[in-house]
């Protein structure tokens, strides 16, 4: 908390445990110059709280604690189970992963645990128990962080017993799995539960692990590893809170992580957390959708920006510098999103191993006058002016985009009709339409509530489950809009195909029936036909028979042209709209700003390409504007309401100009423009 009041925690990754005492000293000297009050602590420090089974020693840490706490700074204190000591796989071999070709590792790398492990489980759970009891009431702590970057897969013996386990609870009878996975194919019915093994390289893959034999099996694997590693994570929770029961738990996620299926996890989290390492190549919505998908996990409450690099990242074949002020806008594009959290990784430059080129608050020199150094520090002074004003704010979103990791899942590892097809791609796709168009986006579970959106966006939802398709008509009946997309609606939750016309049980909603579809290599371009512009579509290229709908853009080549591409169908007082093709960016947003302006959804700046927008809301109704200007120009924008800037002081009344430099950010006060729709942000005061 600073002197004046409470504001965003602002800090980072800190391993004090490789460094002497007077390092200690030098990094709190420039932390307090960086405005940094916000430590998270002990994430790899297993092998120094306990160099052996019988031994713990907290020494170091208790100095970390008691340290941050003189200097009046806060911890997010990690259980440090991510990675084992050495001791450890040298005593209980089981916990050493089995990798997808069979191979049983030795020591070494981190992520290297095998969920099913009863040794690993015994004493990483041991651990957070010893650590909630020793500092669960200490002043300086915030928050629990559990363990590090979950992900990766284990095909042990271990995890092929707690697979069968995790079928049987799953299926009931070896007679329900094998219709789930439709056995009868290439004889792989299933007499008795041990006859199951981890689909594998060994098993029923080939070429790697999205070419696979039984999508069923595949699909059941990716499930229950994804709960194998959130038991660990829950393990470890249960742990601290017979300790502690108040202190907010959670572990940082990593956005859009294919291996895990976050919205399993989301429940089980008191806040959602992540580490933000776009593509090099990714423009700016793409850190926007994972910030934007993380927010959705806990239906809209504000999570932390648990890491990013202050400049550059090492773990690439080419890692390039942020340039001056890209690290300013990507922090405020966070805040801007939902972020009550803005941490780095790291604060101090390790002297050696994988990380040491890793980017840095502090370099190994330990100066404070490097650009970044200074970049961080405005950052810092920023976060203090503002103060409180943004925690706890939420997003006003009138638009929903569905995410589902059983689409994902499913789409990428079916046999046809398009290995090309990327479900993320898609998403981004018309994601980055309704953000360009100045829509704020939520983005949330097939399972979530409904109501409160006049668009839903549904691209390439491949697998459908319990009440979708009634939840989406009566949307659609109320006078809402549904858009869908190729590869949508074409397997049930086992992926197996619908006995029924493509797109199976939403055919009557959008209206259409598909009888064929073609796919084609990536430099096969159709023609897309939208009103008086035409548009480049590619991969797949569905045929659709209307049977209610009307055609708004068609093909125009091959045998099919003229035939529906896109297709719109009246129901109730709403439209259900189709896209049947993997259309390019340019008719993406051509037919999501259609749909948008249906709703009076497209925002006051769309037509200012490089100006990111996005709400939130105050609990106390404030409505907060963000521009996230992305161009090293200058931008000139009239303002559509009178409005404060909250980073310069500087007033603008409805009509005034408003300027935006390179890569600058404004954030706007404006007038009471609603309340949230819940509220449940976990507390992180200091207790």
């Amino acid at each position: 908390m600073s002197p004046t009041g409470p504001k965003i925690p602002y800090g980072g990754d800190y391993n004090p445990e490789q460094w002497p005492q007077e390092v200690w000293d030098d990094d709190h000297r420039l932390f307090t110059r960086a405005g940094i009050d916000t430590l998270t602590v002990g994430v790899f420090t297993w092998s120094v709280t306990q160099p052996a089974e019988e031994v713990h020693d907290f020494t170091v840490l208790d100095r970390v604690m008691d340290r941050a706490g003189a200097e009046g700074r806060r911890v997010c204190l990690a259980t440090g189970t991510a990675a084992l000591p050495p001791w450890l796989a040298k005593k209980y071999s089981e916990v050493n992963r089995t990798d997808f070709e069979g191979r049983r590792h030795r020591y070494g790398q981190r992520h290297n645990f095998c969920p099913s492990s009863p040794a690993y489980l015994r004493l990483a759970t041991a651990m957070a128990g010893r650590l909630a009891q020793r500092y669960g009431r200490h002043p300086a702590l915030l928050a629990w962080h559990v363990n590090n970057e979950y992900g990766g897969a284990c095909y042990c013996d271990l995890c092929a017993e707690a697979f069968r386990g995790w079928l049987r609870e799953r299926h009931g009878t070896l007679d329900a799995l094998n219709q789930a996975w439709w056995t009868t194919f290439w004889s792989h019915r299933y007499t008795d539960w041990d006859q199951i093994e981890p689909p594998s390289a060994l098993t029923e893959h080939w070429r790697g692990p999205d070419h696979t034999a039984f999508q069923g099996i595949t699909l059941d694997y990716q499930r229950f590893m994804t709960d194998a590693l959130l038991g660990c994570f829950t393990a470890e929770k249960e742990a601290i809170r017979a300790h502690d029961p108040a202190t907010p738990v959670t572990t940082n996620l990593m956005g859009l992580y294919r291996p895990l299926d976050y919205h399993r996890w989301a429940p089980h989290l008191d806040f959602a957390s992540w580490d933000n390492y776009p593509p090099l190549d990714a423009p700016p919505t793409r850190p926007a959708l994972a910030h934007d998908l993380m927010r959705g996990l806990k239906d809209g409450a504000p999570f932390w920006l648990m890491e990013q690099t202050p400049s550059t990242t090492a773990c690439r074949d080419v890692n390039p510098l942020r340039r001056p002020g890209e690290l300013r806008l990507a922090t405020w594009q966070a805040i801007a999103h939902g972020a009550d959290a803005a941490l780095y990784f790291q604060l101090r430059a390790s002297r050696g191993a994988s990380e040491k080129y890793h980017g840095a608050v502090i370099g190994h020199a330990g100066r404070d006058d490097t650009r970044v150094f200074r970049e961080v520090a405005v950052i810092g002074e920023e976060l203090s002016r503002l103060g409180g004003v943004t925690l706890h704010a939420r997003t006003p979103a009138r638009t929903a985009l569905l995410f589902d990791w059983d689409s994902w899942w499913a789409l990428e590892i079916s046999d046809g009709p398009s290995r090309l097809v990327r479900y993320a791609d898609v998403v981004h796709a018309y994601y980055r339409a309704a953000r360009e168009a100045g829509a704020d986006v939520d983005v949330i579970p097939v399972t979530a509530d409904l109501t409160p959106y006049d668009v839903v966006l549904a691209p390439v939802v491949h697998l459908i489950k319990d009440d979708l398709p009634e939840r989406l008509t009566e949307l659609v009946r109320r006078g809402g809009t549904v858009l869908a997309t190729f590869l949508t609606a074409r397997s049930d939750r086992h992926d197996r195909a619908f006995l029924t016309d493509v797109p199976g049980p939403l055919a009557p909603l959008l209206g259409i029936r598909v009888d064929e579809w073609d796919a084609r290599p990536q430099d096969v371009v159709q023609p897309v036909h939208l009103g008086e512009s035409t548009y480049a579509a590619r991969l797949v290229f569905e045929i659709v028979q209307p049977t209610g709908a009307e055609p708004v853009g068609t093909y125009g080549a091959d045998f099919y042209a003229g035939t529906p591409a896109v297709t719109r169908h009246s129901v109730g007082a709403g439209e259900a709209w189709y896209v049947a093709t993997a259309l390019d960016q340019p008719g993406v947003d051509h037919v999501v700003r259609r749909v948008l302006a249906r709703h009076d959804l497209i925002g006051p700046y769309a037509g200012q390409t490089a100006v990111e927008t996005a709400t939130r809301i105050t609990p106390d109704g404030t409505g907060l504007l963000f521009l996230l200007h992305h161009a090293t120009t200058t931008a000139r924008l009239t303002a559509h309401a009178a409005a404060t800037d909250l980073l310069t002081g500087e007033r603008v009344d409805e009509g005034g100009c408003l300027t935006l430099g390179p890569l600058d950010v404004a954030v706007l006060r404006l007038h009471q423009i609603g309340r949230p729709r819940a509220s449940g942000t976990p507390d992180l005061r200091r207790k």
